[in-house]
């Protein structure tokens, strides 16, 4: 596993994601990079202290490793779900089966929610995405400390404002940060109480 500070803005594309879902122009003005992960998903604003990014990678034939795609992010996500509930988040859920497709969920990935991916009531708190080869899998992690959805709306490519505002009112109600939950949590705190979930595995 290996974490991932975040030492300025940035918008991380999906590896699907065209470079034109996000207004070039903005995202500067912005003082906002946009770069690429190689996971699958969408869109996600990456700005330090208010998202914790982990990347676990499990090898062909671990006890860990499933074949199903699907599958292969139950395990991870209960991990989440632990220690979101041993921070004191009440009510955690781990999605299975089919994804939850929205109208904004192919642009911005806490706009659905997949396998795996983490959630109180219909509001996701985790996102995960996956890059499979061979010889391994690659779990990206995201977890919200806080979420406000404009910033994100702002600098992604609409013809008319009103799509942007509209984009950011829906995401409000898809998604939340553990701040809105259970108050300030210290990136540390949640770090520390994932990896206490993962060594219980």
């Amino acid at each position: 596993m290996t974490w991932c500070d975040v030492e300025r803005p940035a918008v991380v594309l999906g590896s699907t994601q065209a470079d034109a879902v996000v207004d070039a122009g903005r995202a500067t003005a912005a003082g906002i990079d946009v770069v690429r992960r190689r996971s699958g998903g969408g869109a996600v604003l990456l700005v330090a202290g208010e998202v914790v990014w982990a990347d676990v990678v499990v090898p062909a034939g671990d006890p860990l490793w499933h074949d199903d795609v699907g599958r292969a992010f139950a395990w991870l996500g209960r991990a989440w779900a632990d220690a979101l509930s041993s921070l004191g988040v009440d009510s955690v859920t781990v999605h299975e089966g089919p994804p939850i497709v929205t109208t904004w969920s192919r642009l911005v990935c806490f706009a659905g929610r997949g396998a795996g991916e983490v959630a109180v009531g219909p509001r996701k708190v985790v996102g995960i995405s996956q890059r499979r080869t061979r010889s391994s899998a690659l779990f990206q992690c995201a977890c919200l400390l806080r979420w406000d959805p404009a910033p994100l709306a702002h600098v992604l490519a609409f013809e008319r404002d009103d799509e942007r505002d509209e984009l950011a009112q829906a995401l409000t109600a898809l998604a939340v940060g553990l701040d809105e939950l259970v108050g300030p949590v210290p990136p540390a705190a949640v770090e520390a109480a994932f990896l206490a979930a993962l060594t219980s595995r």
